[in-house]
């Protein structure tokens, strides 16, 4: 572990709280008060409180929200919503509503962003400011001393890296989406692969960053770039990628691509909060994910790697959502039924649950006994119809369930053992299965646990047939298993209901004759044919990669000699539960890419996102006791 900054005692100066500007009856807000960090750069935050009697602030002190965003604090989040109110509300809009409850609001843009000064450098500047941003607040005469922190995705990230220095005055997390325990293993590189959501964000983001609105040529020249034609020219380098206009992006962003050891440079506060869980407050947490989200893993191993004391209550709850859509029920082309919603199932809706956590752990007031109660809330796919929905979708359904624990304490292995029949049972069966892996041309990525890929790709359960919809599929019509390069493994139709809850390892013996090359692996629920289905479906459940120059350890990466031979790997794909009706059958599909979700590797051994060769892998699975599927199920 590499040593932490040591937080400032006082910072540079003291910013003074702007005049108060009245913005709703009873609330006024201190606009863009500029708070300096340790090293001089101000960050722009705006404090909303309630109103006076003469017309000013009261100066009464209240406990605090707080939350930190690069999405802008006066703008509206695409999340704030609810089935009964499906109109987002914006960020003022949500301060008012909270100040009404009692509260101080606080909402500040991240460094390099929006009306804050400095340079963004994505991720590593947020402990430091978080941290130097509650010794502001906890200088303030509005505060109590207490201090409750929200956010979703980029905004839970913030809150981990801050709680990782223990600021002052923090009293309550709600994490949604996000917080990286280590973003090497989740959220910016998956077994060794970068996720390619990283280059999407950095376009996207690029031409709402201060340079881009204070040179208008710029922001034209990133517009005017063909993103789909840049993602068939990967790996980017400097200068080379349509974010070239923008060199604070392209540099953070070639420098997660191109560092492809973990390292000291991985080891940061900022997205390796599991470096740190020993440093974290003792203090209320809910982390909320859902099981076709990017950040899977990285909230069930924050959940794991934080419990088990009791001055730290933690609940966990994982719907079946796409990235921070919790009031939605279809997530690609499937439709997970009318329990789908975390509104009217785990409360009335996100909004009301927040409210009463800050009120029991703000302000001591008791809003319902599940709040005091370590709960883990888990929603179960499957179970559905199987029907096609009037409106087109898989009947998938779906409800909830409460555990005492994750992982689930009474869910037993399961060992499924790929043959060379391409069955999928309980037997093993040596024998060996080959494939030419060609990097022109990669399996396409059609849905998953993803986000942030827009217009490139998106995230969801869908059948695993190509389709134009999908960047990459040149067959529409024909199923991903018709590739050559994939191999799929399958069970015969399950004579009683499965349920699949927990962990998903896949552990594979491979050999290759190239220096370096990926291994991918998906579990996939088959559905029967059925009229609305001719050919069945065959729909995504939860898929992962790794990549073979790691298979020593991420911390020491070695090319794979040409005489080297079989050797084991193992592939985690993010944990889920899915129910596999009877009549259906649980598929494991094996291949070498899964792209753009994960960058494309040239199999020619070359440095971490610099390859300009390209090279054709001759991979081979090793099938028996080495090669085996293991699932945790829930029986009874």
């Amino acid at each position: 572990m590499i040593p932490m900054t040591t937080p400032t005692d006082t910072l540079l100066e003291t910013a003074s709280l702007t005049p108060a500007e009245p913005v709703a009856p009873g609330v006024v807000v201190h606009r863009n008060v500029m708070v300096a960090m340790r090293d001089g750069v101000r960050l722009a935050t705006d404090v909303y409180r309630p109103a006076g009697a003469d017309g000013g602030a009261d100066p009464a002190p209240r406990p605090v929200i707080f939350e930190r965003t690069p999405y802008d604090k006066a703008g509206t989040p695409r999340t704030e919503l609810s089935v009964a109110r499906p109109t987002s509300y914006s960020r003022p809009e949500l301060a008012i509503k909270l100040v009404a409850e009692g509260y101080v609001v606080i909402w500040q843009d991240c460094r390099g962003r929006y009306d804050s000064e400095g340079s963004f450098t994505k991720y590593l500047n947020e402990a430091e400011d978080g941290y130097d941003s509650m010794v502001w607040i906890a200088e303030q005469d509005f505060g109590n001393g207490r201090v409750g922190t929200m956010g979703l995705s980029y905004d839970a990230h913030v809150q981990m890296a801050m709680a990782c220095l223990n600021p002052p005055g923090l009293a309550c997390m709600a994490v949604d989406s996000g917080g990286f325990s280590n973003a090497f293993t989740c959220g910016i590189r998956q077994g060794g692969a970068l996720e390619m959501k990283q280059a999407t964000w950095a376009y996207n983001r690029a031409m709402e960053a201060p340079l881009a609105a204070a040179e208008p040529a710029v922001l034209g020249a990133i517009e005017a770039e063909d993103l789909a034609g840049w993602m068939t020219r990967t790996p980017w380098t400097k200068g080379r990628s349509p974010v070239r206009w923008d060199p604070d992006y392209e540099d953070y962003l070639l420098d997660q691509w191109q560092h492809g050891t973990f390292d000291d440079f991985w080891k940061k506060t900022g997205i390796w909060a599991a470096g740190y869980y020993h440093d974290f407050p003792k203090i209320p947490i809910i982390f909320m994910s859902s099981w076709y989200d990017a950040y899977v893993q990285t909230t069930l191993e924050n959940y794991t790697g934080l419990k088990g004391d009791a001055a730290r209550p933690l609940t966990m709850i994982m719907g079946p959502w796409t990235h921070g859509n919790r009031s939605r029920r279809v997530f690609g082309d499937v439709d997970f039924g009318p329990h789908a919603t975390f509104d009217g199932q785990v409360d009335e809706d996100w909004l009301a649950f927040r409210v009463k956590f800050f009120a029991r752990w703000l302000k001591d007031q008791d809003q319902g006994a599940s709040l005091r109660d370590e709960r883990v809330h888990l929603f179960v796919m499957g179970g559905g119809s199987g029907r096609k929905t009037p409106e087109g979708h898989l009947d998938h359904g779906g409800h909830w369930i409460e555990a005492s624990d994750w992982p689930i304490p009474e869910a037993e292995a399961l060992r499924l053992y790929p043959s060379p029949d391409m069955s999928l049972s309980e037997s093993p069966a040596a024998g060996e299965m080959g494939y030419a892996y060609d990097p022109a041309d990669p399996v396409p990525t059609i849905g998953g646990s993803l986000t942030s890929g827009e217009p490139i790709f998106e995230g969801g359960a869908f059948d695993q047939t190509e389709d134009a919809r999908f960047f990459g599929c040149t067959n529409p019509g024909l199923p991903l298993i018709a590739r050559r390069d994939v191999l799929s493994f399958q069970t015969a139709p399950l004579a009683e209901d499965l349920l699949v809850a927990g962990p998903v390892t896949i552990r594979l013996k491979v050999s290759t004759d190239a220096p370096d090359t990926d291994f991918t692996a998906k579990l996939v629920d088959v559905y029967p044919p059925s009229p609305d289905y001719p050919r069945g479906y065959a729909m995504n459940i939860t898929d992962g990669i790794f990549r073979v120059r790691y298979r020593k350890g991420y911390e020491c990466p070695e090319l794979v000699a040409p005489d080297e031979g079989a050797f084991e790997i193992t592939i985690t794909p993010f944990a889920t539960v899915n129910l596999f009706k009877a009549g259906h059958r649980l598929r494991l599909d094996i291949s070498s890419s899964n792209f753009p979700k994960y960058d494309i590797n040239f199999n020619t051994g070359e440095p971490e996102g610099t390859a300009r060769g390209s090279r054709v892998a001759h991979n081979t699975v090793h099938l028996g006791e080495g090669t085996v599927l293991e699932l945790q199920v829930l029986k009874g």
